[in-house]
């Protein structure tokens, strides 16, 4: 498969990169800043600069055209401020979405966060994280253009991955490895059968791979 993930040079991406392309897959990898390219090639992804906060659908449908996946593992990421996630953590989820469905793109996974609800209250800037996660989600979730599948992970942690996992529409809070996340993601573009879920994933005693068949088609 050949594979297109925004934000490219994040701690989830970067891991799911190396997996797919260690896996055979083509992977190209979404980022803002050339000097990021490195990292990508060293995780076997082809780097493409391009600023999902200014550029248009026709330009990121060029970047999906040919794809048989899309990933969006984007972030404002820490110390930004409720604005930023409004146009990234929502925005450009949103227009990753549109890109796809025009380059013709149905497999479509998103990152997103436990707790993510567009009405979410609270003044705190992880509140509008929240919020603006919670709105992207509720926008991917009406589209019937997409094969989508939307995955929460618990509190991140960089712990080594286990491979034992809960998922569930519904976990609970916990923690869970990015390494777990990242083979997680792997595992659900492997399985189209869990494309209209919404799933919650923490670390839990049960292998991934069985995890994964369980929820799908549910």
């Amino acid at each position: 498969m050949r594979i297109v993930i925004a934000g490219g040079h994040g701690r989830i991406a970067l891991r799911l990169e190396r997996l797919l392309s260690h896996a055979g897959h083509e992977v190209a990898g979404i980022i803002r800043k050339p000097e990021q390219g490195n990292d990508l090639r060293e995780a076997g992804a082809e780097p493409v600069v391009l600023d999902l906060e200014s550029a248009s659908v026709e330009m990121v449908a060029a970047v999906l055209q040919g794809a048989d996946a899309a990933v969006f593992a984007a972030g404002a990421g820490p110390g930004s401020d409720a604005a930023r996630k409004e146009t990234v953590d929502r925005a450009a989820a949103v227009l990753f979405a549109d890109a796809a469905e025009r380059a013709g793109v149905r497999r479509y996974l998103v990152v997103s966060s436990m707790g993510a609800d567009a009405r979410h209250p609270g003044d705190q800037v992880f509140d509008a994280y929240l919020r603006a996660k919670g709105a992207a989600d509720d926008d991917i979730r009406a589209r019937t253009a997409l094969n989508w599948t939307i995955l929460r992970p618990g509190s991140l942690t960089d712990d080594a991955g286990t491979g034992l996992v809960r998922l569930e529409a519904h976990t609970g809070r916990g923690p869970v490895p990015r390494d777990d996340v990242a083979a997680a993601l792997v595992e659900l573009l492997d399985t189209p059968a869990t494309a209209g879920l919404t799933l919650e994933l923490i670390a839990g005693s049960t292998p991934l791979s069985v995890a994964v068949k369980a929820v799908a088609g549910n």
